[in-house]
């Protein structure tokens, strides 16, 4: 790996705390940062580098993966970090920096490699990228990237906008939007796992396949997001990014060896070829909800207008579920159905394809058949199996859990933040949203926002701790088909509550 000068924006911030920090940390106990790395924390606070470097360290001790305890390693790697103050609206600022950064480089004898990571709010980027460029930072004989965090916009004609003003200091090669979904281990392993395990190989045909769910559902309301997210709702922050990036990723057909270009024209494929969503169709393919109160794991929360922060008057979306089809040779006529929001019953990330049955008749007659599904759990813990469908005795149907993948938990799944910024620092742009894809997925989603905006969409209230709306299940009863596992979520909750031990394999499923 080249060695390069991290110069890290919002250095005094949370995210940089919760997370930047922390995946640093466990790339330099892999033995995955250069010999020769600077990290240049910049901020308005006016900290010493011995003050920085004592936050650092604590963020390591609360938030770290692996424990911080081996003293040796916590110090050489704080010896990577230095302090810069700076005001992201002052010239002479970037002046100063500039020189820091050189003076850095010369003493290590290195090759001016740099990468920005804007952890900032996105109203900075243009005037941060504006000053990178006028003050000489940028002007390299190394290379030069940009990190930039969504929102990539809030909808499609300020997405242009704000890709027209980066990349007057920036190509689209050098910008890496991440996207902290796309960093995550099992869906940067999906394509390798259909390309290496027979099983995935024989089962993925849409001959086989009767529709493909993707939910992503979190327990947790808006905390102290509430001036962000009430402008931002479920469909920008979860939906037009994480959400889409999920279904490109795995209808994308990414042969074995693809490198970051074939990548992007695949995911490109797909947003190329969803059925466009009409703005009078959008009532009977999406479904919106605002969480009421109810309870999560037994205790009682507010709904979503009790929360602090939020206007009696909202209208805010805090779920969503749509139907979506790709026209193309394999997904033609195979419904893709995609679900997330707060407040709901579990916190999970998975992807379930429900094969069909080709003796569906048959198991009619015997009092109905549970499909075969082929499952991706992506969080909290991760791993693939297939669910399959055996008789028992007296005709009972279950589902018999079979693993064929990898199924980790904890500390020895690595986050997100490490994977993602490994690639950066490597040049990889595969597992980060390029353009061509957010201003695709923008021009999908603007038909929503114009219904929402018009009121032309019911607001559904659904229970704290629930499923979501009532709705949301119509949305695909009216095609035959039910959201997996929700049943099963119900039933452990309950025996959890009685203190009764929930048998695990085999399933049964009602």
């Amino acid at each position: 790996m080249d060695a390069n000068t991290f110069v890290l924006f919002g250095a005094t911030g949370d995210l940089a705390k919760r997370k930047i920090y922390p995946a640093l940390f466990n790339l330099f106990l892999d033995g995955k940062l250069p010999v020769d790395f600077s990290v240049i924390g910049l901020g308005r606070r006016e900290w010493s580098d011995e003050t920085f470097k004592a936050n650092i360290e604590r963020s390591l001790h609360s938030f770290s993966r692996r424990k911080a305890s081996d003293a040796e390693a916590v110090n050489q790697f704080l010896g990577f970090f230095g302090y810069h103050v700076l005001n992201v609206d002052r010239k002479e600022d970037y002046q100063s920096l500039l020189q820091r950064v050189a003076e850095r480089e010369q003493t290590l004898g290195v090759a001016p490699n740099r990468l920005f990571y804007l952890s900032v709010g996105p109203e900075l980027f243009e005037t941060i990228a504006a000053h990178i460029e006028e003050s000489g930072l940028g002007e390299t004989k190394g290379w030069k990237r940009l990190v930039i965090e969504k929102p990539f916009g809030r909808d499609l004609q300020s997405a242009r906008d704000f890709n027209a003003q980066l990349s007057k200091a920036f190509t689209e090669e050098e910008i890496f939007r991440i996207d902290h979904y796309l960093g995550k281990p099992m869906v940067q392993k999906l394509q390798l796992l259909q390309q290496t395990n027979p099983v995935l190989q024989a089962s993925w045909n849409n001959r086989y396949i009767a529709n493909v769910q993707i939910t992503a559902s979190e327990t947790v309301g808006v905390e102290e997001r509430a001036g962000y997210y009430d402008h931002s709702g479920a469909l920008r922050d979860m939906f037009q990014n994480h959400m889409l990036q999920l279904l490109m990723m795995l209808a994308g057909h990414l042969p074995k060896g693809d490198d970051s270009e074939q990548v992007r024209y695949k995911k490109k494929h797909v947003m190329q070829s969803l059925e466009p969503l009409l703005r009078q169709d959008v009532a009977t393919q999406v479904v919106r909800g605002q969480y009421a109160s109810g309870s999560i794991q037994g205790k009682p929360v507010v709904g979503y207008k009790d929360e602090a922060g939020i206007p009696q008057d909202s209208h805010n979306d805090t779920f969503i579920a749509a139907k979506l089809q790709i026209e193309d040779d394999f997904w033609r006529g195979i419904p893709f159905y995609i679900r997330t929001g707060k407040r709901m019953k579990e916190k999970a990330t998975r992807i379930v394809i429900e094969f069909r049955e080709p003796v569906k008749q048959l198991s009619a007659a015997n009092n109905g058949g549970a499909p075969n599904l082929l499952v991706f759990e992506i969080s909290p813990n991760e791993g693939i199996y297939l669910r399959l469908n055996t008789e028992g005795e007296a005709q009972q149907q279950d589902l018999t859990k079979v693993l064929i993948g990898s199924h980790k938990s904890g500390s020895d799944v690595p986050e997100a933040y490490e994977n993602l910024i490994y690639d950066a620092l490597r040049g990889d742009s595969s597992f980060f949203a390029h353009w061509d894809e957010v201003e695709l997925s923008w021009k999908w989603v603007q038909p929503i926002l114009d219904a929402y905006a018009a009121n032309e969409v019911p607001l559904h209230e659904y229970p704290a701790g629930s499923f979501g709306p009532q709705a949301a299940h119509e949305l695909l009863a009216k095609d035959g088909f039910e959201w997996w596992f929700d049943q099963e979520s119900e039933a452990a909750s309950e025996a959890t509550n009685a203190g009764t031990p929930l048998t695990q394999e085999p399933l049964s499923i009602k």
